[in-house]
């Protein structure tokens, strides 16, 4: 790796923060609350992934969305309900307490932010993330946030990259990208001139990390254990 990375920044979704308990979870709870009910959150989310992997330049706007629960949903829902349905689950996903933001996420962004990185956030999302980082008390350690709904380009383009170099003002080549995606957060960092390092949080991956508490160490930066009495 690059030894001379002045930043590092990072993606959201599967990296930071997950839905919790899962999509299904909160697709169902919703729907209940429609009168809809006993829909199994395990296929929900089952059916969500379906239609997340087969999408196509989806652009993360709300219409992209609602085609994606309306995919979801498919025949259990009647036709009359999806809109009103649709509406809630977005809204839904606002909250802070539909995500759980990981264990380690919080420690290493202080450890980083304390050595002196700069930090930053580069998503694939819509206009909910800002709010949702700021209630889940996470904006603090970003000195910069950069969204495909704001910025008219999404991961892996190098735009989205390029925009977050200049609002850290640091250079490409000292930045380092860290995702959950080998397409678009390691293949599109590359591109872009960043470095990149993949994480998956199931432990398979032979493309850099298994969690974030690696990543300290991988910058040459000891992780501080909590103080003791």
């Amino acid at each position: 790796m690059n030894l001379e990375i002045q930043a590092v920044t990072f993606d959201v979704g599967g990296t930071l923060m997950e839905p919790w308990p899962s999509v299904g979870h909160i697709y169902g709870a919703v729907a209940a609350e429609h009168g809809i009910a006993n829909l199994d959150a395990a296929e929900l989310t089952e059916r969500f992934g379906a239609a997340w992997k087969a999408k196509q330049d989806f652009d993360y706007s709300r219409a992209g969305w609602r085609n994606l629960v309306a995919q979801t949903f498919a025949e259990t829902v009647p036709a009359q309900q999806l809109d009103a349905l649709f509406r809630d689950i977005y809204t839904r996903f606002e909250q802070s307490d539909a995500w759980r933001v990981f264990d380690d996420v919080v420690p290493v962004l202080g450890a980083l932010r304390s050595a002196g990185f700069k930090l930053g956030v580069i998503s694939n999302w819509d206009e909910r993330l800002r709010p949702l980082l700021d209630r889940l008390s996470l904006s603090q350690y970003f000195d910069a946030i950069v969204v495909s709904i704001e910025t008219g380009a999404a991961k892996p383009a190098s735009a989205i990259f390029a925009r977050a170099a200049a609002r850290l003002k640091t250079e490409p080549s000292q930045i380092l990208h860290v995702g959950d995606s080998l397409h678009e957060d390691v293949a599109g960092a590359q591109e872009a001139g960043f470095s990149a390092l993949k994480i998956s949080r199931s432990g398979a991956n032979d493309w850099g990390l298994a969690g974030l508490a690696a990543l300290p160490g991988a910058l040459g930066i000891a992780l501080s254990e909590p103080a003791s009495d």
